[in-house]
């Protein structure tokens, strides 16, 4: 081999790689201590950007398509090697190539609990996880704050890197929008869309990365939490309060001595009614109807009622969830008192709110 051939065999004339991968981010062209000659070709595919870096600095950046390396057109570069008139010799810098194509389908989630200040529930620990998508605008920024040196840079890579960042950006964009738990536990698909605004331009700063896609799978909360939504939802389909317990009433009257306890005791509820009713009417023939109540706290089956209930036995007694009588004692509707945090309902209110 002659000292020509030995010379050409250390310079590098063409500068290219072609990515049969689909996981690949960054990769670094292996020089293999060769120095690049002057007027070497560049090849830059479509989805590809080249960056070279010179010492330590960023040199100049190549978009797709074939560029032939002189100082015309690497005027960082030659500024970086002081190259006034032109270099006709070799030079070494590090070259890599940047994937600029979509990565979708990316998953991200909360492996804690998050705190949330929410107007409905006060302080919240939700738990969420989805996916992205996303694909690198700022090539410099890529290479310096995630994958550094890196000479084969992948995605379980970056997905590991990014996953703990991407849940921090998450956070900090739900909180500053300020959306509701409720929402955000029932609209996914805007919420993704919402939070986009919000995350890229910090995603974009800190990392050279555009998330084109935030997709919101699950976000739980606590049991607790999930209960209060539940009752909401329960008492939005009811509707009316007063009128859904009149007709669960109705129900266990319509049931008669079937219904056991809950059915006696709206037979004698659904009874008084009745027989208010026909007083303020009155017979036929101008007598008004004889009032005659049972024997005091006892049913229409024989069973007393205690002077004072819990909402759980005045739920029984109108045939009706704890919930419901719950709700009518907050809104006052039925008559109660609060002792400490139990409710008690005496006999007679109970008697005048069925009446």
């Amino acid at each position: 081999m002659g000292i020509m051939d030995f010379i050409k065999g250390e310079l590098i004339d063409v500068i290219e790689w072609t990515d049969d991968s689909r996981d690949t981010l960054s990769w670094r062209y292996p020089d293999e201590d060769k120095a690049v000659k002057n007027g070497a070709q560049l090849i830059v595919r479509e989805s590809q950007v080249a960056q070279f870096v010179y010492v330590g600095e960023f040199g100049d950046t190549f978009k797709p398509g074939k560029h032939t390396l002189t100082t015309e057109n690497i005027p960082v570069l030659t500024k970086l090697k002081s190259w006034p008139y032109g270099f006709n010799s070799p030079f070494k810098a590090d070259v890599y190539f940047v994937v600029t194509r979509l990565f979708t389908g990316n998953k991200w989630g909360t492996s804690n609990p998050v705190m949330l200040r929410d107007d409905d529930f006060g302080i919240v620990r939700v738990r969420a996880f989805g996916t992205y998508d996303f694909r690198i605008v700022e090539p410099r920024t890529f290479l310096r704050e995630v994958a550094g040196s890196d000479h084969n840079f992948r995605l379980d890579e970056f997905s590991d890197t990014m996953r703990s960042r991407i849940v921090s950006i998450f956070t900090d964009a739900i909180a500053s929008a300020k959306i509701p738990v409720l929402d955000v536990a029932s609209r996914y698909g805007e919420l993704g869309e919402a939070l986009l605004p919000l995350i890229n331009p910090a995603v974009t700063t800190k990392y050279g990365i555009e998330i084109t896609s935030f997709i919101v799978e699950n976000v739980s909360v606590p049991p607790e939490v999930e209960a209060a939504i539940d009752k909401r939802s329960s008492m939005a389909a009811i509707g009316n309060l007063n009128e859904f317990v009149k007709y669960q009433m109705g129900k266990g009257f319509e049931a008669g001595g079937g219904g056991g306890a809950a059915g006696a005791a709206a037979e004698l509820a659904v009874g008084f009614g009745l027989a208010q009713q026909m007083m303020k009417e009155g017979f036929p023939g101008g007598h008004a109807m004889p009032t005659v109540a049972p024997a005091s706290g006892a049913s229409a089956s024989g069973a007393a009622l205690p002077e004072l209930l819990s909402p759980g036995e005045a739920a029984t007694a109108l045939g009706v969830s704890e919930a419901d009588v719950m709700a009518v004692l907050e809104s006052g509707e039925l008559k109660g008192k609060k002792i400490g945090s139990a409710w008690r309902i005496s006999r007679a209110a109970l008697t005048s709110y069925m009446s």
